[in-house]
């Protein structure tokens, strides 16, 4: 497969510094060689430039950096949409605002070539926030609530050439959802897996449900990982840390669940701030779980026919 790996070093929509450090980072860690080792071709396509902010205002005075994410939104949306024409994209992140352009591209994508995108958001949040509802003012908690063409973001953000439905979203790995993301989720139709449901009934058959959506409607499927969808006590390198995440062994299935599925078709990988990392370490586990996606096994296991 020929894989395109894409720096986004935003940190504009979170609220501690060291995001941008993450492509550095996974770099580092040997995500290029990784992926190589597989076989797959790997063209590392440097880095997003953010363009010039352009002034904007809002009757919300808590946003911070408005300005420059819609700036980020803009160039990411242009350069997803370009790098899914010919290979699978790996957006290395930066904070999880990014994902509101390269989700937005790729949809775009998907609608030229009459497919649906699905998106399979990993997090400890649902990022389901819009301009108006948001206390923290931190732009990486409203992607999918702009992705999928909430109300109050028009005139701001720039325009949706293909909204995201959201029955074709599953979220994985929830576990801190604000009272005005929790009604809007409901209204919305997303599909929320959170924690508890995970531990009731494992994470295999609650993604195996979304995986059989993806495959009977031919969709195009983007995963959005972010770090804090895993237990900090792995995964330490994220600011926005909140116990009780998935296990390595939960994370890796996952990863090895897509591969086996042979539908994702994009890749985000967010939050990871070198930072508060401890010696790679954050780093180097995205490095093996993409590694896990893209086709690495612990043990090979031969299919068998009955």
């Amino acid at each position: 497969m020929r894989v395109k790996l894409i720096g986004a070093p935003v940190e504009d929509g979170a609220g501690r510094m060291g995001c941008e450090m993450g492509p550095s980072a996974l770099r580092t860690a040997g995500l290029a060689r990784a992926l190589g080792d597989l076989g797959h071709e790997v063209l590392d396509l440097g880095t997003v430039a953010r363009p010039p902010a352009m002034p904007l205002a809002h009757g919300n005075t808590a946003l911070k950096a408005l300005p420059e994410t819609v700036a980020w939104v803009e160039a990411l949306g242009a350069a997803a949409y370009e790098a899914s024409a010919d290979g699978l994209p790996i957006f290395m992140g930066g904070d999880h605002s990014l994902s509101a352009g390269t989700v937005a591209g790729l949809s775009r994508r998907a609608k030229e070539k009459g497919r649906p995108l699905f998106l399979l958001w990993l997090d400890a949040h649902p990022d389901f926030h819009t301009l108006e509802t948001t206390r923290s003012g931190n732009l990486h908690g409203v992607p999918v609530a702009y992705v999928t063409g909430q109300k109050g973001f028009s005139g701001v953000f720039p325009p949706l050439d293909a909204p995201v439905d959201p029955a074709r979203i599953a979220m994985l790995g929830i576990r801190s959802v604000d009272p005005a993301e929790r009604a809007a989720l409901s209204d919305a139709g997303v599909s929320v897996n959170d924690m508890r449901l995970i531990d009731e009934h494992g994470i295999a058959p609650l993604l195996r449900t979304f995986l059989k959506r993806v495959q009977a409607e031919n969709g195009m499927l983007h995963v959005s990982f972010d770090v804090d969808f895993l237990d900090p006590a792995i995964a330490p390198a994220v600011g926005t840390t909140v116990p009780g995440g998935a296990t390595f062994r939960e994370a890796h299935l996952v990863m090895e669940m897509l591969h086996d599925s042979g539908l994702v078709t994009s890749l985000d990988l967010v939050e990871l701030n070198p930072f508060l990392d401890e010696r790679g370490r954050t780093a180097t586990l995205m490095v093996d779980l993409t590694a896990s996606l893209m086709g690495r096994r612990v043990m090979d296991r031969p299919t068998r026919s009955f």
